[in-house]
């Protein structure tokens, strides 16, 4: 594609992170990708989490029917820690996600949630069980509220799971208490709502549960640049002032990364390069293939 067809006036932007004299289309990222992947071991990913992980994946085979698209992959992360997966279209981030949530077919490996040594196994656990029982919500891409549902309905029924319908209301309100911009539309229908309140609606509404981590896909697709700052604010205060684990992928990956406490690169299916936010930040590569420069 040129860089006429981007409609930039001569020059493309690549991940949000600024200008690139070059278009690389996602056959030539991955290939360069896969040129810098390093070995990754466990070991160097339990040192990213303070070797005192809290969620762990160990040698996971995943993917969609018959079709395998994780090749093995290891993670880690810490409570109250934040990790986020950046690489091409197609490299498995978002299936990383769905298969912690129990959404795609696991073929392999083990998914592992708690303190210390003895973590519970959720590998096989359904949805709900794994929100219910082992407190890991998914806040699915924009457009997953329910339209026609006022806001305070929307809340009801991130409680669903709760036996008594009145604890998701008590729940509801303490959602409403700590963002008052809810509050003051509650009544109305969460169609009206712009970009910004309907993904604080959509965050809010997993908050329900009380979840212990907190799967987030995209969280900055389709907003303007001033709901962005908003929704990483909102998951800043929520890892820092509520302890929440926050694994995330995300589209812009430097603004990702300036978020998160760990970085994985994803090339094909498995990890390439893991270090701190900070670190794939400052690296050459990671910076000319993700992050526009």
């Amino acid at each position: 594609m040129s860089d006429t067809e981007n409609g930039k006036g001569g020059r493309a932007s690549g991940y949000h992170g600024g200008g690139v004299d070059t278009v690389l289309s996602v056959e030539a990222v991955t290939r360069e990708a896969a040129a810098i992947a390093q070995h990754v071991d466990a070991d160097a990913l339990d040192a990213l989490a303070g070797n005192d992980p809290y969620l762990t994946i160990e040698n996971l085979h995943a993917g969609y029917g018959k079709m395998e698209i994780l090749h093995g992959i290891n993670l880690r992360v810490a409570r109250k820690q934040s990790l986020c997966l950046i690489g091409p279209n197609g490299a498995g981030k978002s299936t990383i996600l769905h298969a912690i949530f129990g959404f795609n077919n696991i073929f392999s490996g083990a998914i592992r949630v708690g303190d210390g040594p003895d973590k519970q196994d959720i590998t096989h656990l359904s949805p709900n069980d794994k929100l219910k029982r082992a407190g890991i919500a998914y806040i699915l891409q924009d457009k997953s509220v329910f339209p026609g549902m006022t806001v305070e309905e929307n809340l009801w029924m991130g409680g669903f799971l709760k036996e008594d319908p009145k604890d998701a209301k008590r729940a509801a309100e303490e959602v409403f208490e700590k963002y008052p911009r809810l509050a003051a539309r509650r009544k109305h229908q969460a169609k009206v709502l712009s970009g910004g309140e309907r993904r604080l609606l959509e965050i809010s509404r997993a908050l329900v549960m009380n979840p212990e981590v907190l799967l987030v896909d995209e969280p900055s697709i389709g907003l303007e640049p001033r709901f962005i700052d908003m929704v990483f604010d909102i998951l800043a205060d929520l890892q820092q002032n509520e302890g929440k684990t926050i694994i995330m992928v995300e589209q812009n990956a430097k603004k990702g990364l300036e978020f998160a406490d760990i970085g994985y690169v994803l090339v094909s299916g498995e990890v390439a390069v893991a270090g701190s936010g900070d670190d794939l930040l400052d690296n050459p590569d990671v910076g000319r293939l993700f992050l526009g420069g």
